[in-house]
């Protein structure tokens, strides 16, 4: 069996703390530039929002199946599901920010109760978005450096931190569409 290697954690632990800065900083400093304001001769990305989504719903299914995976004993399996969920989530962030770079914000439009459920559902996974990075981080880190105990414990909570976030963005998504210009 594999050490746990606590030098390379420590290495890795530095960068967690700068993307975990640098990530959300970077989105909310894009979220408010839009190319096509400041001149830029590009095309407004609307086709994105649903595929976005729908990467968002695959990070979810990522998620339970590696789940299942690791209840099944599935390391390797396991393993590569969570990568790929890391990447898929990745894929999104870029997908999400070329959008909002290129076209025009879309506002609900819903009315009543649901414009606060949305509300709820919206600030909870934004603010829950920003958390999971580092929980994500640590979480992959302790893993491939075979910190498996403490890897243990993170991911009962980044698990369903992720889970609800992946879940949510295709919530958002499904209760702003209708909202979207045509």
């Amino acid at each position: 069996m594999d050490s746990v290697d606590l030098d390379k954690e420590k290495k890795y632990n530095k960068w967690i703390v700068i993307l975990s800065v640098i990530i959300p900083v970077a989105v909310a400093a894009l979220f408010g530039i839009n190319l096509r304001d400041l001149g830029f001769d590009v095309p407004s990305l609307t086709f994105l929002p649903p595929i976005y989504a729908t990467i968002n719903g695959i990070t979810a299914i990522f998620l339970v199946t590696a789940f299942i995976a690791i209840k099944k004993k599935k390391l390797v399996l396991h393993e590569n599901l969570m990568t790929t969920a890391i990447w898929s989530s990745v894929i999104f962030l870029l997908l999400y920010i070329a959008y909002h770079m290129t076209s025009d914000s879309t506002k609900f439009g819903g009315e009543g109760v649901i414009k606060y459920i949305y509300y709820f559902i919206l600030i909870s996974h934004i603010l829950l978005s920003i958390v999971i990075i580092p929980f994500v981080l640590i979480t992959y880190v302790r893993a491939i450096t075979n910190n498996i105990e403490r890897h243990k414990k993170i991911a009962r909570i980044t698990f369903p931190l992720w889970l609800y976030v992946a879940i949510t963005g295709v919530v958002v998504y499904l209760m702003i569409s209708p909202y979207y210009a045509q």
